[in-house]
């Protein structure tokens, strides 16, 4: 009898340890599950449950989860904490370390733009970063925000443009680029004066040449050379604001840059301001 009782708690203790993983494998599918289904709350209490349960790296994947499901929820300042106690905690999983990283620094941009200007030191530590993806988020997140230090970010975007190939990255990175230093796309030899007018078949334009002048002056205020691929999305990227504004000016956004193009190379269009500034834009 003694025997049999021994032989059925070994049986027992055997058992113990497979049967709590086996449990925890379950609550793990069951939280995956709810987060599949988007049903963000219960997945966060579901990971909450299994972080207070599992070690290593189990637990830092709960952790992270924690985190996404309260981003998904839109609690932005949570998620923003969350995502650092889960790179507190030095996970080995990089795949994931990033994707905090990067959310970190998208929650910080949100943040920032709700009024909550300290966020945008997160931003700038981005910038140095060693995974490129997340230093070249930064960049484009910081360039956006119309932040006083959003110039931090033109070295990093240059970077894009000498290195890398994806055309939407390229193109994202010229416009915002254009934005914050007009002249780091202009042409190394483009004039500041009036086009020269060539004699001979027409060649079709390759820069759009605008120059701004103050009343009275006959040296441009601003000067920019944009190539003519990027003008096009340039145009068609124009905020709706943006474009309900110059039609308040007269000017029909839409059908400005398709006007202009029709003039063909060196053709000038002349807008001259009520404040007696002159703005002057042509194809070369």
């Amino acid at each position: 009898m003694r025997n049999r009782l021994l032989a059925l708690g070994l049986l027992l203790l055997g058992c113990a340890s497979p049967a709590f993983a086996q449990n925890d494998a379950e609550r793990v599918r069951a939280a995956k599950a709810l987060t599949l289904d988007r049903k963000y709350a219960e997945a966060r209490q579901a990971w909450t449950a299994i972080l207070a349960s599992v070690q290593g790296a189990d637990a830092d994947a709960a952790a992270y989860w924690i985190a996404r499901s309260s981003e998904k929820l839109g609690e932005r300042e949570r998620a923003f904490k969350e995502y650092g106690t889960f790179l507190a905690r030095r996970p080995s999983d990089r795949g994931l370390v990033d994707e905090a990283r990067t959310s970190r620094i998208g929650l910080a941009a949100q943040l920032y733009r709700a009024g909550q200007a300290s966020y945008v030191n997160v931003l700038h530590e981005g910038l140095t970063d060693a995974n490129k993806t997340v230093r070249y988020f930064a960049a484009l997140q910081l360039g956006g925000l119309g932040a006083p230090t959003s110039k931090r970010a033109v070295p990093v975007l240059k970077e894009i443009l000498a290195k890398e190939t994806d055309d939407d990255l390229l193109d994202r990175s010229r416009i915002i680029l254009l934005r914050l230093e007009p002249t780091a796309l202009s042409a190394p030899s483009a004039a500041l004066a009036e086009p020269a007018r060539p004699a001979g078949p027409a060649v079709p334009a390759k820069w759009l040449r605008l120059r701004v002048f103050e009343k009275g002056r006959s040296t441009p205020e601003v000067s920019i050379n944009v190539p003519v691929a990027l003008a096009d999305i340039l145009f068609e990227s124009l905020p709706d604001e943006a474009k309900g504004e110059l039609k308040k000016k007269g000017y029909d956004a839409e059908n400005f840059w398709r006007k202009l193009k029709q003039l063909g190379p060196s053709e000038i269009v002349e807008i001259k301001g009520e404040d007696g500034s002159v703005v002057k834009v042509w194809l070369e």
